[in-house]
């Protein structure tokens, strides 16, 4: 049996399906196709533990995706087709050893009073942060959002100059390079304001000194207090279907629970899928892969371009993330303050040598002692993710080898995660229980999610990558994923990549997505 479209787009991830949504807008006839049964990739959701509890398999904040250009061209569309959004005014906090927190919320005044008592100086510095930061972002925004290629980053880089002038360029390119804990210490004193910040480069890649990484924990202060967090309203799920409703409404098809086995091309250019039932679909336009480099060649064998089989071959992934859902009769009651019950996230990494370590542990393929863990209170941002009076945890637990070399702490015997996940998965609830005491005592059920599952699930997320990629500077901007293709393209003719892996990377503005749709509509 056989079919015909004029796209083909392999793997309904929320950047494959902006793509699509985008190219059936403009008249294109797409046609999705997803392994598993349910689509969304990292961004999903179920009732993973008790009936009546909503979690996020993996993506929680959406904040990337309300804010994105895909969301502001098909807001009307994609609201017709379900989503809503709930949104969080009290968006991170941090916890202490010593019993003390801070966070981030969207008032700027609250949030610098909390900052000026734990260092006046601190406040004064995050003061002005606040005050230049719609024009510092502006630049920012302008180069997360450009295509990487040499003329578009040309004329990004001489209108930078013309506003900021030689020496602000300058700066601006210093601070892209920067390490976190090189702008963080160079800009607070306080090592909690430090820590605050720089749990966001942990969600990223990014420990504490890789250069590259500074952007990222200064976007999201800056971000979350000028603007807030956002959740999907009813669980990230909300957006998958509400694409999904947008391109059938098209005339476009999404079916699940078919696999793609091979990409046809011939003549170095690319003319359809073999599904793994001998069905095969022709594309007249493109096929579109949302597919992990490393597994691009189990598709298409050698492309013709030794450097891009090369690069897609030695592609690096980040650390594995282990996830923990956990049904609750109640939320956790913080060592630190009632107020942090208010928080959609509370992260327990207290500080950047911690955070280091941590990092470096789990490069090495051993069992952080001591992992971050970022805990999201859902429930106090959406309430109808749980039964009347209940709640969810959305724990990730960060960092976690995707393979396992041996334990930092020497506890942990198992090497494979089947074995591994129980211990772990405790280490990491000693740790909030040492934080808020009696959680334990609060769990209706829980969810274990290993790198294994994560990447089982789907194969985007090796080892557990939830990033599909290191962003390190030499597989960031230009280089994502290889130099040359930061712009989706490949060697064969009309076979383009999306995802994370393709620039700007992770996160949920299916910016890659709706970059490639718009290049592929000729805009």
């Amino acid at each position: 049996m056989s079919a015909n479209a004029d796209a083909i787009v392999i793997g309904a991830g929320h950047n494959s399906l902006a793509c699509a949504a985008h190219l059936s807008a403009k008249g294109w006839r797409v046609h999705v196709i997803e392994q598993s049964d349910v689509p969304g990739g990292a961004v999903k959701s179920g009732e993973y533990t008790e009936k009546g509890f909503v979690h996020d398999w993996a993506a929680m904040n959406l904040s990337l995706f309300a804010g994105s250009a895909f969301h502001r061209k098909y807001a009307e569309k994609l609201a017709a087709n379900g989503l809503a959004f709930a949104p969080a005014s009290n968006c991170f906090a941090s916890v202490f050893p010593d019993s003390t927190w801070l966070g981030v919320s969207n008032d700027s005044a609250i949030t610098t009073a909390r900052i000026r008592a734990e260092n006046p100086r601190d406040g004064a510095a995050w003061e002005a942060l606040t005050a230049e930061f719609p024009d510092f972002a502006e630049s920012l925004i302008g180069i997360l959002g450009s295509p990487m290629k040499t003329r578009a980053f040309a004329s990004l880089a001489w209108k930078t100059w013309r506003k900021r002038g030689g020496a602000g360029t300058l700066d601006l390119g210093r601070f892209l390079l920067s390490s976190p804990r090189a702008w963080l210490t160079d800009t607070f004193e306080s090592p909690k304001v430090q820590a605050l910040l720089a749990a966001w480069g942990m969600h990223l890649d990014f420990a504490p000194d890789i250069s590259g990484g500074a952007m990222f924990p200064y976007l999201e202060g800056m971000a979350n207090q000028a603007f807030g967090m956002v959740l999907a309203k009813g669980g990230a799920s909300t957006v998958t279907t509400a694409m999904i409703g947008m391109i059938e409404a098209q005339g476009g098809t999404v079916t699940c629970g078919k696999r793609v086995d091979r990409i046809v091309h011939q003549g170095g250019k690319a003319t359809g899928v073999e599904l793994s039932d001998g069905s095969t679909i022709t594309a007249t336009k493109a096929v579109i892969a949302n597919v992990a480099p490393k597994n691009l060649a189990k598709l298409t064998g050698e492309t013709g371009e030794a450097r891009f089989d090369r690069g897609m071959q030695s592609y690096d992934h980040a650390p594995g993330t282990l996830m923990i859902h956990l049904a609750m009769d109640a939320l956790p009651d913080w060592a630190a303050g009632e107020e942090l019950k208010r928080f959609a996230y509370v992260h327990i990494a207290p500080d950047l040598n911690q955070m280091a370590r941590t990092y470096q542990q789990a490069k090495a393929g051993l069992l952080p002692d001591q992992p971050i863990i970022v805990c999201g209170q859902p429930t106090v941002v959406d309430p109808t993710r749980a039964p009347d009076g209940k709640h969810v945890l959305w724990l990730q637990v960060r960092m976690a080898p995707g393979r396992i070399a041996g334990d930092a702490k020497g506890e942990i015997a198992a090497t494979d995660w089947a074995d591994a996940a129980e211990p772990f998965a405790e280490r990491a609830l000693d740790l909030l229980e040492s934080y808020a005491p009696g959680t334990r005592d609060k769990i209706i059920a829980r969810r274990i999610v290993t790198p294994a599952d994560l990447e089982a699930d789907n194969p985007n997320l090796v080892g557990g990558d939830q990033v599909c990629g290191s962003h390190h500077l030499t597989q960031h901007f230009m280089y994502r994923p290889v130099r040359g293709y930061a712009d989706g393209t490949t060697p064969i003719q009309n076979l383009y990549l999306t995802g994370a892996a393709v620039w700007p990377g992770a996160g949920t503005g299916a910016g890659s997505g709706y970059l490639l749709g718009r290049k592929l509509a000729g805009e």
